[in-house]
């Protein structure tokens, strides 16, 4: 197994890669207030029972469970351990607890992927090559393909869908579409409740032959029900960090993407993107700098509706 870490205007990415196949995509932004294990000072606003809202790299946090010792306006050390997302209902806090200490800057991608190769701003698109455009494809689309059907990923408040489709022999679909939900969690870091619709099985043999597949093949740890006669399983896994599903949606991602792309050119460069996607990079200045200094020229910016993803070009 190999790794690639690339560092660009505002994230650094990572691929795990076996030979030409995505074990899994990671992405890190810069602008992340409270990432994944960050051990910092945090003042005690509120308590609710065993719950508390604090105060960390002035960012607000749930803190769960809530020692009955630390008192309102107290400032301690804690430890993030759990990220913030939205479910496009509502805004979930980071979780943080108490820690002994020291304090300590969240793992870098580079620690977290020892022995990683880091990828130069300039030439050849190397993550683009090893597939990091077609995992965040995937997780844009919600569209997997896997050898004789395909997975139809749709995340809700409560749970990520995933939908199998395909043609032919139901035992085979089954059995090729569980190798690959598995890869997908893997893939794309799923986590929390997951809820996969196979096709209708007949007979409990048949039915476990799939059953047997995820347990072999899904990311430890994991909890999951048996498949029903419905073709239904759950599957529960820790939800510490943001999926690359999650960070798709985020507002800033397909900014973020445009810098990636742009820095490789040298000169001025003009992106053109929606609206929405240049006000975010607009309202960021030190992002266009930094941008500017790595590709020796000015930064363009273009609204357009219906722009799609956005357009990067050499002037």
């Amino acid at each position: 197994m190999t790794a690639l870490i690339e560092a660009a205007p505002g994230a650094v990415r990572g691929l795990e890669l076996a030979g030409d196949r995505v074990l899994a995509a990671h992405f890190s932004r810069h602008d992340d207030a409270l990432p994944l294990g960050l051990i910092a000072p945090a003042r005690l606003l509120a308590r609710d029972g065993r719950r508390g809202t604090a105060e960390m790299a002035a960012s607000q946090a749930l803190v769960e469970p809530l020692p009955a010792d630390w008192r309102q306006g107290e400032t301690r050390l804690a430890h993030v351990v759990r990220e913030a997302w939205s479910d496009g209902v509502r805004d979930k806090q980071a979780r943080v607890a108490l820690h002994a200490g020291p304090a300590s800057p969240a793992p870098t991608l580079a620690a977290r992927l020892p022995g990683a190769v880091m990828l130069p701003a300039h030439g050849p698109d190397r993550l683009a090559e090893a597939g990091w455009d077609a995992v965040v494809d995937e997780a844009v689309t919600g569209q997997i393909d896997f050898p004789g059907g395909r997975l139809l990923l749709s995340p809700t408040p409560a749970m990520l869908v995933i939908d199998v489709d395909g043609p032919g022999d139901a035992q085979a679909l089954a059995e090729a579409a569980a190798t690959a939900v598995a890869a997908t969690v893997r893939r794309l870091g799923l986590g929390g409740p997951i809820v996969v619709d196979f096709p209708t099985l007949g007979g409990r043999a048949a039915r476990g032959a799939v059953d047997v597949i995820l347990a072999e093949m899904l990311p430890n740890p994991f909890e999951k029900t048996a498949i029903n006669g419905f073709g239904l399983v759950q599957i529960i896994r820790p939800r510490t960090r943001r999926s690359l599903v999650d960070e798709v949606r985020r507002p800033g991602f397909a900014a973020l993407e445009l810098l990636r792309r742009a820095m490789r050119l040298v000169g001025p460069v003009a992106i053109e993107a929606a609206p929405a996607v240049i006000d975010w990079a607009q309202a960021r200045p030190g992002l266009l700098a930094e941008l500017s200094r790595m590709t020796g020229g000015p930064v363009q910016l273009t609204p357009r509706a219906g722009a799609g993803r956005g357009h990067v070009q050499q002037k």
